[in-house]
């Protein structure tokens, strides 16, 4: 079955300990549960398999003319000034480094398929299974989940590759989608 790795919002706003969300809650999460280490063991088992890798990023132009203003989600990022396109914050973490050739899907929205490329291309390359992983868990991960599903893509989420803003959500949003994707973890994964 022919397969992708998709490393969903894997950004320095996000991600990084210096990035808006760095010394939040979900900043802590990323630490606590190693999702950087993690992420980059799965991209190099996923380039060794021959699996390509793809990286999912939510981005805005620097005047945020994308986002909804009024959405609970996108307000506060424009209000912010975080997440844009071509800043240092919008982009993937330095140690996850996509290589050349690499897709680069830049959404405005939570799920990656919304007016996208996305599915255009993972159709094109006659992708069947999507493995997925990134931040957070409840947002974009739980997204591609039921979108891929819904898309009749097979699913496996390297859960040791997630996190939320708490354990708990984490382990709230897994439990909601299990039943529309396999759960892995990055040892088991790309096999």
């Amino acid at each position: 079955m022919k397969s992708i790795y998709l490393v969903l919002d894997m950004q320095n706003d996000l991600v990084h300990a210096d990035g808006a969300s760095g010394k939040g809650p979900l900043g802590e999460q990323v630490r606590e549960r190693d999702i950087i280490a993690r992420t980059a063991q799965a991209i190099s088992k996923a380039r060794a398999a021959g699996i390509p890798v793809a990286f999912v990023r939510v981005a805005f132009s620097d005047d945020h003319r994308e986002a909804n203003l009024n959405s609970q989600v996108f307000g506060p990022i424009a209000k912010n000034g975080i997440l844009k396109m071509n800043a240092w914050g919008g982009q993937v973490h330095e140690t996850l480094a996509p290589q050349d050739g690499e897709w680069d899907i830049v959404k405005h929205r939570v799920s990656p398929f919304y007016q996208t490329r996305l599915e255009l291309l993972l159709k094109r390359e006659g992708i069947q299974r999507i493995y997925c992983s990134g931040v957070s868990t409840q947002a974009v991960v739980q997204a591609t989940v039921r979108d891929a599903h819904d898309r009749d893509f097979d699913v496996v989420l390297l859960e040791d590759c997630c996190a939320s803003p708490s354990a708990q959500e984490h382990a709230n949003s897994v439990a909601s989608i299990g039943r529309f994707c396999s759960v892995a973890n990055v040892e088991s994964a790309f096999a």
